[in-house]
This record gives structure tokens, sequence and C-alpha cells, in this order.
């Protein structure tokens, strides 16, 4: 009798729906607290400011571990239940839904992380990934999102103080993005194998 020798391969346990589930309790959460604000001079800002750049941290660590796929099926994903969710609510507190309640979020969101997973993948296959470049595309995300949002509510938005409250955002969420472009730059590409 001849023994074959097999090697066994160490099996690699694919953990993506976590994230995915993560990224769309997030997009839900920044839905449900966006009208509590705070103020800093004469600007009122929501605390989901906070809360926006970890989003494009979560699908960038999505695109880097898994693959492409796994990041645009979550970024899907996240966005019909932002969609469904604020549905829900209406339909609980019995609001009328208006297309204009959701779409300036659902846009800004889905068109700033496509935009946002773009540039990230070209940086991640065709460079040396270097993080200032990251951390540009971290905030020029974070800028479509505003963009977009602000051409849907326009018409809703007090424009007296918009670029001070629109800079202090930018200026807090830049600070946070240091932080998640570091430990971006931290994350080896590609699954690591259980043994």
């Amino acid at each position: 009798m001849k023994k074959k020798n097999k090697k066994k391969e160490d099996e690699i346990y694919n953990d993506c729906w976590l994230y995915v589930l993560l990224l769309t309790t997030l997009v839900i959460l920044l839905e449900s607290i966006k009208k509590y604000t705070f103020s800093i001079g004469q600007a009122n800002l929501t605390y989901g400011i906070f809360l926006l750049p970890i989003q494009y941290f979560i699908v960038s660590y999505i695109a880097k571990k898994y693959d492409y796929k796994k990041a645009i099926s979550a970024i899907a994903i996240s966005g019909v239940f932002l969609v469904c969710f604020r549905a829900t609510i209406s339909f609980f507190l019995k609001e009328s839904l208006i297309l204009t309640n959701v779409s300036g979020e659902f846009f800004g969101y889905v068109v700033s992380q496509f935009v946002f997973l773009q540039i990230y993948l070209f940086l991640l296959n065709n460079t040396k990934f270097p993080p200032l470049i990251v951390y540009l595309d971290y905030l020029f995300s974070i800028f479509v999102f505003y963009i977009v949002y602000t051409l849907v509510y326009l018409y809703h938005i007090n424009l007296n103080h918009y670029w001070t409250g629109f800079f202090i955002t930018m200026l807090i969420q830049g600070i946070i993005c240091i932080v998640l472009v570091y430990i971006d730059c931290k994350i080896k590409r590609g699954q690591e194998k259980i043994k």
C-alpha cells in the first residue's frame, strides 16, 4: 500500500458578512442620528460627522482583505437597507415617505463610496499605497458625499452658516481620517489562513 501524502491546506474562514453587517449597521446609525446636532460657533453640526469616515474605512477593509466584488456588494446591501430603514421608520411613525427624505443620503452614500472604492483600488493595485494619497482619497470621498447631499437638499439648507459648518466638518473628519489611514496602511492585503 502506498501512502499518499496529502497536505491539508489551511482553511480560510470567510467572515466578510460580518463587515457587511457592520457597515449596514453604521449606515443605519448615521441615518438615525442625523437630527441630533451640536454647535460650534454659529454652525450646527450633526453627531454623524464622527462616524462618516468609518464607513469608508470599513469598505476599504473589505476591499483590501476580500475583494472588489465583496466591497461592491457591501455598498449595495447597506444602501438598500438605508432606504428600507427610512421607509420602515416612516411607516411606524406614520409619516409620509417623500423621496427627497432619503435620496440625499442614499445618492451621496452610494456615489461617494463608489468614487472612494475606485480610487482606493487604483492606489492599492498600481502604487506603493502612499498614506498621503490614501488620506486625500478619504477626504475627497467625504467631499463628494457632501456635494451630492447638498445638491439634493439645497432648498432645505440654511446657507448663512453653511460654509463655516462645512469647513469645520471637513476639519474634524480630516483628523479622524488621519487615524483611519494609519490603521488602513497597517492592514495586510488578503485573507489570513487559520491554523
